[in-house]
């Protein structure tokens, strides 16, 4: 292991294939490739007419200048037949990108009349071209009749003629036709291989912007219950403490005294917790102070909401079975909805009401929360059909339990009982 990692570190970054910069004269090639794929994408025509254009206009110039007597079997050929065959030959290639295998048909019966003809004229050859095509666009089991229809003129040539040997002359076309097809192979491998890896390119660039917007959710989600569980829980115990001090006002000067000094306890604590999560949210770059990194509430703060909770004038009993040995993830959860469960009854439960927490620490990060209240029967607040405007708390519960497979239980306690009713349970943790 150490080899390899001095290895690493002894080679230039400069040097490595992977990081290695592209030529300027293969950019160059690069772009101009591109530019003229893009061009031929979008007028195919006008490049086919040119192909067709150029090898038409070689197969006239090698009949009108009697090239063809330099290899011909019978100079006497007609002149006719001569441009009938040069033309037959060449004009079908206008269609060989999309029906190569048609061309190749149409130009097989010219191909054989040259053969027996004797004129033996060069624009025979452009069969290979025709056998290009269909190598690169269809089935590769089209080669095999491919094949032998371009090797038949050559055997139709040797038997009637009698020039030259069998072997060579068979060998010679064949070894023509194998080398058109497998460049039309390679093309269509390196072809295929480029589309797979722009299609990857563009899958996995939809599934960046897919883990993205998913990230973001879960991270709006969750900003959402924090933001709910801060203010939500604050404010309704400023609120029970704000209407104990007004009912308190004329009677007990002193109480509502206690009851302002919570309010400002409770609302500098609601903001101490809100900045703190805007800090963590800003870009620590554009901000010239870094963000309170103060870790979120556990169960060790648990006394100090019951205790805010029990000033707002709701009676709070605890009864704790076991010993606390819970991850921070784990305490967060457990406290975040003891905190949503006392708000809710702050909030519904109406007057005279109490509240009990039950803690049941197991093994292994395991642990049971119930929180029972008394309110009174119209409490429909915290049933579930008459939740708040925004209706994050129950969800938010939910989400929170479901991280670590854990169950939750909300809803009115069994008659004759009245009141409402959360139970939680987190069951033990995974063994690592």
């Amino acid at each position: 292991m150490s080899l390899v990692a001095n290895d690493d570190r002894e080679t230039p970054t400069a040097e490595r294939p992977s990081e290695r910069p592209t030529e300027p004269l293969t950019q160059y090639v690069q772009r101009l490739n591109q530019r003229v794929r893009a061009f031929d994408r979008r007028h195919p025509l006008l490049w086919d007419l040119h192909f067709t254009g150029f090898w038409t206009t070689a197969a006239l110039i090698d009949y009108a200048g009697g090239g063809w007597r330099t290899v011909t079997h019978n100079p006497d050929t007609p002149g006719p037949l001569l441009l009938v065959l040069s033309l037959g030959l060449s004009l079908p290639l206008l269609w060989r990108r999309t029906h190569p295998a048609a061309v190749l048909l149409a130009m097989a019966p010219f191909a054989l009349v040259n053969a027996w003809s004797g004129a033996v004229l060069q624009a025979a050859l452009l069969q290979l071209v025709a056998v290009h095509h269909i190598a690169l666009r269809l089935p590769l089991r089209y080669l095999w009749w491919t094949t032998a229809l371009v090797l038949t003129p050559v055997a139709v040539s040797t038997a009637r003629h009698g020039e030259g040997d069998w072997s060579q002359q068979i060998g010679s076309q064949l070894t023509s036709v194998i080398v058109a097809a497998l460049i039309g192979v390679t093309v269509r491998t390196r072809r295929n291989y480029t589309e797979a890896l722009e299609d990857r390119a563009r899958r996995l660039e939809i599934e960046r912007d897919q883990q993205a917007r998913l990230a973001t959710a879960a991270e709006r989600a969750r900003i959402a219950r924090e933001m709910h569980d801060i203010i939500g829980h604050n404010l309704s115990v400023i609120t029970g403490l704000a209407d104990g001090g007004k009912y308190a006002a004329t009677k007990s000067p002193e109480r509502t005294a206690q009851a302002l000094d919570a309010i400002g306890t409770t609302s500098r604590q609601a903001m101490s917790e809100l900045r703190r999560l805007l800090d963590v949210l800003r870009d620590d770059e554009s901000s010239h102070h870094p963000a309170e990194l103060t870790p979120q509430p556990t169960l060790t703060d648990l006394e100090q909401l019951i205790n805010g909770v029990r000033a707002a004038g709701l009676p709070v009993h605890t009864t704790v079975d076991g010993r606390a040995g819970l991850p921070p993830g784990r305490q967060l959860t457990v406290y975040r909805v003891i905190q949503e469960a006392l708000t809710n009854t702050l909030k519904h439960a109406g007057p005279n009401t109490t509240a009990e927490i039950t803690l049941a620490y197991g093994d292994q990060g395991s642990v049971t929360a119930t929180i029972t209240d008394t309110g009174t029967a119209g409490n429909t607040g915290t049933t579930g059909t008459d939740t708040p405007a925004d209706g994050r708390g129950l969800p938010g519960m939910r989400e929170r339990t479901a991280l670590y497979g854990g169950t939750l239980e909300a809803g009115p306690r069994p008659r004759p009982e009245q009141g409402w009713r959360v139970h939680l349970h987190l069951p033990e943790e995974p063994p690592q």
